[in-house]
């Protein structure tokens, strides 16, 4: 293997994505977990799982700490290891990666304060929706990412014209071939 900047670039980048790719999927997991724990508990009132749902909310804070912090060095490397790339399909690509961090990153950092601090502090229904509102938030940043990333595999909606693509349709290059697949086989055992 040779070391030039394009084989560094993309080492790095693989070492990043594998690592990230950890966290991610822990919490999305981990956030339907929380809602069924913690909906049982308000049905119940059993203290068991009441003190499930705040261990395993104190350890889904941890893994949503690491998955932000390993998945920004991902949005750098995107503009500074393969800025030509980003040129080319950012007005897709940048703007998939946008939605999933205002929609879904700030729907689910809004409530995990909320979540974590409010269990004293806020009704139990409120904390519920709130949990809830979370691991909707991390679900659809999951459907954002795997939609980018099915993009690339089957771009779809637009046309490449003097080496940038222009949309389209946006809701083709969202709903492009490989989009559903992914999304069904990152949710469903498939």
């Amino acid at each position: 293997m040779t070391f030039d900047s394009v084989s560094l670039s993309r080492l790095q980048f693989a070492l990043t994505a594998i690592f990230h790719m950890l966290w991610p999927v822990l919490t999305t997991g981990m956030a339907i977990f929380l809602i069924v724990i913690e909906g049982l508990w308000l049905k119940t009132r059993n203290p068991d799982y009441y003190r499930h749902a705040r261990f395993w909310a104190k350890l889904y804070v941890l893994n949503f700490g690491i998955g932000v912090a390993s998945g920004l060095p991902m949005a750098f490397q995107f503009g500074m290891n393969w800025a030509p790339f980003s040129e080319a399909v950012g007005d897709f690509f940048g703007t998939i990666l946008g939605f999933e961090g205002t929609m879904a990153f700030m729907l689910e950092a809004s409530f995990l304060g909320i979540m974590l601090f409010g269990w004293d502090r806020v009704p139990p229904l409120v904390h519920f929706i709130s949990t809830i509102l979370v691991a909707f938030g991390a679900n659809l940043s999951t459907f954002w990412i795997l939609t980018a990333n099915s993009w690339l595999q089957t771009p779809a909606g637009g046309v490449f014209v003097d080496g940038k693509f222009i949309v389209k349709d946006f809701f083709a290059a969202i709903s492009n071939p490989f989009m559903l697949n992914s999304v069904l086989h990152m949710f469903l055992p498939l």
